[in-house]
């Protein structure tokens, strides 16, 4: 099963990274300013995933394939890596949805 990881950014500010059972980070969070505000994210997250149509396909300026995972209100609460296919990109989606549902939450900032 995945696991979201907590950390702390050189800025102060929480972020977290859902990592895959293998390790390798699948999605990325935006900065917090508060813990609270962060694990709010990884809630947001861990509902919205089981929804494939809150995953917006995009494309970077160089052309790698990756995506965004939305809350009901359009925010953006996670951001994927870079791919190098589009096929990946669907890999990268499918194990978001299967990770994150269930994944348990490690606080690496104590």
């Amino acid at each position: 099963m995945g696991k979201f990881v907590i950390t702390k950014r050189k800025n102060g500010e929480f972020q977290f990274d859902l990592k895959a059972t293998n390790g390798q980070v699948i999605l990325s969070s935006e900065g917090y300013t508060t813990m609270a505000a962060c694990k709010n994210g990884i809630e947001s997250v861990m509902k919205n995933a089981a929804d494939e149509g809150r995953f917006e396909r995009k494309e970077a300026k160089n052309g790698s394939p990756y995506f965004v995972l939305k809350a009901g209100n359009g925010q953006i609460i996670g951001t994927s890596e870079m791919y190098s296919s589009e096929a990946s990109r669907e890999n990268g989606i499918a194990s978001v949805m299967k990770n994150a549902p269930g994944a348990e939450v490690v606080d690496e900032t104590v």
